[in-house]
């Protein structure tokens, strides 16, 4: 990420114009199915997704680019009693990520080499969750720049050398109003052979 994209998110959060709270559908969708240990949340912004984790008894370590975004999560935590590791980390520059995580999730930040290598993080088990903005010829809402959006196929292929749990492109409406069109991957890496 460039320091542009940095002041960028700095100043959604300091002007509070971010206001999700809930965990990402996918996340809600199957963390009662996978068991407990440590999580890893990429991009983890404004801690929605890490604070949801830690309430469900992960031991959570959630990196971002942005200060004030990471700022505010680690507020949100604390007043819920909630220890989770904060890091403020470029996720496009080099960062030594701990291996062994049971959960990692990367949810709606492009990059697919960060992804592929992340796959390299899980411990025997461990489970992978993706959701990316998918390019697409119909009217969608979200970001409009290709480097924001992922190609059909592609985030499937950033994951191969795991056991692919769920894979699923699709364009869908949203309560907010519009449509989301977007690829979700479930990978795991398979017990008893680490990567």
């Amino acid at each position: 990420m460039s320091e542009e994209d940095r002041n960028k998110w700095d100043q959604r959060y300091a002007e509070d114009s971010y206001h999700k709270n809930n965990p990402v559908t996918l996340i809600e969708e199957w963390l009662p199915r996978l068991p407990v240990g440590r999580a890893l949340d990429v991009a983890c912004g404004a801690g929605r997704n890490a604070i949801y984790l830690a309430q469900a008894g992960y031991r959570v370590d959630a990196i971002d680019i942005s200060s004030e975004g990471l700022k505010l999560a680690r507020q949100k935590a604390e007043g819920q009693g909630l220890g989770i590791n904060w890091i403020e980390q470029d996720l496009d520059q080099p960062y030594p990520f701990d291996a062994n995580y049971d959960l990692i999730i990367v949810m709606w930040f492009v990059n697919l080499e960060l992804i592929t290598r992340l796959c390299d993080c899980l411990a025997p088990g461990g489970y992978l969750l993706c959701e990316e903005h998918l390019i697409t010829e119909q009217a969608v809402i979200g970001p409009k720049g290709p480097g924001y959006r992922v190609a059909p196929g592609v985030l499937r292929d950033a994951v191969s050398g795991l056991d692919v749990l769920l894979y699923e492109e699709s364009v869908v409406a949203i309560p907010e109003g519009g449509q989301v069109a977007s690829a979700r991957v479930v990978v795991k890496n398979p017990e008893g052979q680490p990567i």
